[in-house]
């Protein structure tokens, strides 16, 4: 007879079911993401349960697995790893899933052959070792030539685009982020490239523009382009018929005493203004309201002005043109202006827009994104911000590796070769480990509708046999060279991959007992 010591909500799971558990969480999540990898993945129509106008169609691995609830303790794990993994380096949300997955598929198999989960880990950890060590080996540093460098960033670009909705004109794309990227010079912030979507128009409409953009218009009657000019950024109130105390109460006596009332606000509006012509701006760009009579003001003074520039479009603005953010306006000259060589209106499909062009920070661009519908724009943002988060990372960290299979193979033959040279039952879970590696290049063969293990057999033969470059090429189902077709990707892409994957199996397989509890109520305290 057991005894009963957890109280009546707690419920636990050990031992074979709590590993089981955590195997079978991780493994779905697994399968639910990995038809979606690689140049031929499909992608998931996500729809929300309670606002059934709301739906999403995804091809990105953390987007997908972000949006779903999981209740399993070991799903949660890989929905985390993929959103690190999207942080970190903003693509390969996918495949570090689908890793961290298969390394489990395998670890399951060998502890159902009573190998002791310490072991497995042993074992893992030496074999991520050995495919780090070989994928660093294998990598090639372009970064300091230029025309090579360029040359790579554009194959890694086409590379990671080839798997997402912009595939049809991804030199385009690809184009335009290398561009936005290189315009950085090495920084990292992608705060300097601001994505405007713009329904309408088709997906190869859209283009890259130096300057900054913003969704707004100037006041009424004001000049349509100025230039040079000097911007003052504020976040301030600039409305006059308000009385600025909540729940204030004005008894008067006699309509004339209101009007009293409101000249004395007008008066303070004017000084207010007057203070802000003190500073010489030519552009007056504030975060809240601007009303009209202070909007006649400036336009007298010949000081164009934006109201309500969202706060993001404030942050990024005073970023872009190197001025601050003000809300008193005392002190002008301890007050840094904005600069930009001029400000005009635009039209973007049937929208008018302001655009900001020589601005001080030079590395300031606008992509302009053009498609069919809300979800195809919102997809296409997802698809190029993962572009442009690996090009920014692959500036600072320049090697990069042959894709299309190829870096997951040359790994998965040298820690076969260390599992030769290991005795004992780690060389069981080494092996486990190349065999969870090789999956990789045979989802991406199978999810193009090939005869994977037939086209695996050829590129490990390939990889074995000394030709390093050889990777599946998903458009003929053919073995090729990667280095030739350019498809290339990022040494910290895959390095991020094969680590973070590593450490989430090993986490998992640590577990042996699972809890589960409600949280204490303040009616549990007996």
């Amino acid at each position: 007879m057991s005894v009963q010591i957890l109280g009546d909500q707690a419920t636990e799971e050990r031992g074979e079911n709590a590993r089981m558990s955590a195997f079978v969480g991780a493994i779905a999540v697994g399968d639910l993401v990995k038809s979606t990898l690689g140049p031929k993945g499909m992608d998931k129509l996500l729809q929300s349960s309670s606002d059934p106008n709301k739906s999403l169609v995804t091809n990105d691995g953390a987007t997908i697995l972000k949006s779903i609830p999981f209740d399993n303790p070991a799903a949660k794990v890989l929905v985390n790893l993929s959103k690190v993994q999207d942080d970190e380096v903003g693509d390969g949300t996918t495949s570090v899933t689908v890793l961290a997955a298969e390394l489990l598929r395998e670890a399951e198999k060998l502890i159902e052959k009573r190998l002791h989960p310490q072991i497995i880990i042993e074992g893992y950890r030496q074999a991520r070792n050995v495919a780090v060590d070989a994928l660093t080996k294998s990598a090639v540093d372009n970064g300091a030539f230029h025309e090579s460098f360029r040359q790579d960033l554009l194959n890694i670009a086409r590379t990671t685009l080839s798997s997402k909705i912009l595939s049809q004109d991804k030199e385009q794309f690809a184009t335009m982020a290398v561009d936005a990227i290189l315009r950085l010079n090495g920084k990292t912030n992608l705060n300097h490239i601001q994505i405007i979507k713009q329904a309408g128009g088709k997906l190869s409409d859209s283009y890259l523009d130096e300057g900054f953009i913003l969704d707004k218009k100037f006041g009424i009657s004001q000049p349509k382009e100025i230039g040079p000019c000097k911007i003052l950024i504020a976040n301030t109130s600039m409305d006059t018929d308000k009385v600025k105390i909540f729940g204030a109460k004005f008894k008067v006596d006699s309509t004339s005493k209101l009007a009293d009332l409101e000249k004395a606000e007008k008066v303070k509006m004017k000084e207010k203004v007057e203070k802000i012509k003190k500073f010489g701006a030519n552009c007056f760009i504030n975060r809240q309201l601007i009303y009209d009579y202070p909007e006649q003001l400036f336009t007298d003074a010949h000081i164009n002005t934006i109201e309500h520039a969202d706060f993001d479009g404030v942050e990024r603005l005073a970023l872009v043109t190197g001025g601050d953010v003000v809300s008193t306006f005392d002190q002008p000259e301890n007050v840094k202006l904005g600069e930009c060589e001029q400000i005009k209106e635009i039209i973007i499909g049937e929208d008018s827009f302001l655009k900001f062009s020589g601005c001080k920070a030079g590395e300031a661009c606008t992509v302009v994104l053009r498609g069919a519908t809300e979800q195809v724009l919102d997809e296409a943002e997802r698809s190029l911000h993962d572009a442009l988060s690996v090009l920014s990372q692959t500036t600072k960290e320049t090697k990069t590796t042959l894709g299309g299979g190829c870096a997951e193979m040359v790994m998965s033959k040298a820690v076969d070769q260390a599992a030769a040279n290991v005795d004992g039952k780690q060389s069981l879970a080494i092996e486990a480990f190349a065999r969870a590696l090789r999956q990789l290049p045979t989802i991406l063969a199978d999810n193009a509708g090939f005869d994977s293990s037939e086209l695996v057999s050829k590129l490990r033969s390939a990889i074995y046999n000394g030709m390093t470059t050889s990777g599946l090429d998903l458009n003929n189902g053919t073995v090729a060279d990667m280095r030739e077709l350019g498809i290339v990707e990022s040494y910290k892409l895959k390095r991020a991959v094969v680590s973070s994957a590593a450490e989430a199996a090993e986490l998992l397989l640590r577990v042996d007992n699972i809890l589960r509890a409600k949280p204490r109520t303040a009616d549990r305290n007996h």
